[in-house]
């Protein structure tokens, strides 16, 4: 038992990481998790103390429990029975499917990347850019159940929304959004999934994803998680409120329980004097198809010179953007008055949003100007607003409009005074219409 073995280097070696790797396993990563686990219990319960809304212990699930959850759950087994049985395959085939389907969608919520990292960055990046206006909330607010689950409704107007309502809310709640494929990028990836967004694919006709999906909108909706959408399923083309597509509304409508936890819906209205996006998407309008032709090298350009002009203090900023909140529509008080019908809740929701998005300058003086003299110009914003006023818009004009939106209209070279009439440039016009077509619509 005492005697002296001897052994070569490089075996000593092996059965010393072999060693070591044992005691990484079974001892120093179990205590690091458990320490780690404890230090995010304890700073969710200081978020919660604060938050209008605490984050639901869903939302803080392990990612790899949440996944057999998800892929475990009644609905979802049925779903993969009938795919196997559609496709001729066998049902172990089907649920590996499943299962990254659903390590496609989950998340991984992280509340010290969320309200430590991304919450202070959000609102860092929009106040560089804007003058945030938040017009005052709509009446009902308060009278809305701790206990419901809340969905934001946004109108899709720049990929600024997410990073504008994310930290606008944060006294409220933290916010889980879908998101597009756009965002499957590494790293970018993981960012989005630690702050709590999961992963759709837009238009996927593949019933079995869809179940998967479905599944987990509506396991988060019982939940209580906080949640936004989109309905549009995409960013404004032309600059008006599009027509809803019905998707993720669909799933909460048809799981919804009228005796259990009731849904509310919030609409949100958001507006720009400035959409960063303006010229690809009107680019995109004119050729009548959703390809944008930026790509990630002329996004970072763009960021990059932003960023620049800003350090050297010759940054102008990109004028206002607003955000204002609609009266709060219950989903129990709905369907209890007009039945489970998605389409037409998906319309009536949108209606609210296109009645709460703000009117800011730029777009109002592109609705009014053109084909006015430019000394007529602040009568014909005057008249306008009064009509808007008449129509229960929500303005928000701080200021001298008119000088504010002429100077950003001139400026980038979109609105011109030609023969004493303001006109739009050559070759811009799309361009105006983009910023004037909120307001048209808006007075119908």
């Amino acid at each position: 038992m005492t005697s002296t073995v001897e052994l070569p280097v490089w075996l000593l070696v092996l059965v010393l990481a072999f060693a070591a790797i044992a005691a990484l396993d079974r001892v120093l990563v179990p205590s690091a998790r458990w320490y780690l686990r404890r230090r995010m219990e304890r700073v969710v319960a200081r978020l919660n103390k604060r938050l209008e809304r605490p984050i639901q212990p869903f939302k803080l699930m392990r990612r790899q429990d949440m996944i057999l959850r998800l892929v475990h759950d009644p609905a979802v087994s049925a779903a993969i029975a009938d795919h196997a049985h559609e496709e001729g395959g066998r049902e172990d085939v089907a649920f590996e499917k499943a299962r990254s389907y659903a390590r496609e969608i989950v998340p991984s919520f992280s509340a010290t990347v969320y309200f430590g990292f991304a919450i202070r960055f959000a609102r860092r990046l929009t106040q560089s850019f804007y003058k945030v206006r938040i017009a005052p909330h709509a009446p009902g607010r308060e009278v809305v159940d701790r206990d419901s689950t809340v969905i934001f409704i946004m109108n899709h107007r720049s990929n600024m929304d997410y990073v504008l309502v994310t930290w606008l809310v944060a006294d409220r709640s933290a916010l889980s959004y879908a998101v597009g494929e756009w965002a499957r990028v590494w790293p970018l990836s993981r960012l989005i999934r630690a702050m709590g967004a999961y992963f759709i694919r837009r238009g996927s006709r593949n019933q079995l994803y869809r179940r998967v999906l479905a599944r987990y909108v509506q396991m988060s909706a019982q939940a209580g998680v906080t949640q936004a959408f989109f309905p549009e399923g995409g960013l404004s083309l032309d600059g008006r409120v599009q027509v809803p597509k019905v998707g993720l509304l669909s799933y909460i409508v048809q799981d919804f329980d009228a005796i259990g936890r009731d849904v509310v819906f919030v609409p949100v209205g958001i507006a720009y004097d400035r959409v960063l996006e303006d010229r690809v998407l009107v680019e995109a309008a004119a050729k009548g198809e959703r390809k944008f032709r930026a790509g990630v090298l002329s996004i970072c350009g763009f960021v990059l010179r932003m960023f620049w002009r800003l350090v050297r203090g010759r940054f102008p900023g990109f004028g206002s953007a607003a955000v204002a909140f609609g009266a709060p529509i219950s989903l129990r008080a709905w369907i209890a008055g007009n039945g489970a019908r998605p389409e037409a809740l998906a319309g009536h929701l949108m209606e609210h949003v296109g009645a709460a998005v703000p009117i800011l300058p730029v777009p109002l003086v592109a609705a009014a100007a053109p084909g006015v003299a430019r000394a007529e110009v602040p009568a014909a914003v005057a008249a306008m607003t009064a009509r808007l006023e008449a129509a229960g818009a929500v303005l928000m004009l701080e200021g001298d409009p008119v000088a504010e939106g002429l100077r950003a209209l001139e400026k980038r070279g979109i609105l011109e005074e030609r023969d004493g009439i303001m006109q739009p440039v050559s070759g811009k016009e799309a361009l105006l219409a983009f910023y004037a077509s909120g307001v048209s619509q808006r007075l119908g």
